[in-house]
């Protein structure tokens, strides 16, 4: 009979000849990362109002044409984005719009140092701005 070895070294070569019997090919990933074009910096929010965040659409990769976005508010402290990913501003919205529209919190901390960030297939901030 098989000892225990020997058949953990016919199953191991068994796998490795199939592990690498598939030859590999490099897969391109694409990542597009647009512009936001608004909010500014000079840009100012007060809570509870209608708000349109836009981003540039020129050169989307035709393999993005159909993908949904996610816009999260947050702000910055110490180099570092502070999203409220628990309460996004808008979801599942097209790309190719360039544009989303949605309501301001009316409980958003107010602050100087707001950003929203765009996500696709990456995520983009904004400038800061301000919420009043």
């Amino acid at each position: 009979m098989f000892s225990t070895v020997t058949m953990f070294s016919i199953f191991s070569a068994f796998l490795l000849a199939f592990a690498t019997a598939a030859p590999i090919h490099p897969v391109e990933l694409l990542a597009w990362s647009p512009t936001i074009l608004c909010p500014t910096q000079f840009t100012i929010w007060p809570r509870g109002s209608m708000q349109t965040v836009t981003w540039a659409i020129d050169n989307v990769p035709e393999e993005k044409l159909n993908s949904t976005g996610l816009l999260l508010l947050g702000y910055m402290e110490n180099n570092s984005e502070n999203l409220d990913i628990k309460h996004p501003l808008a979801v599942n919205f097209p790309i190719i719009n360039g544009e989303v529209t949605f309501i301001v919190p009316e409980n958003a901390t107010v602050r100087g140092n707001a950003i929203v960030v765009l996500f696709g297939d990456s995520g983009n901030a904004s400038p800061e701005f301000t919420i009043i």
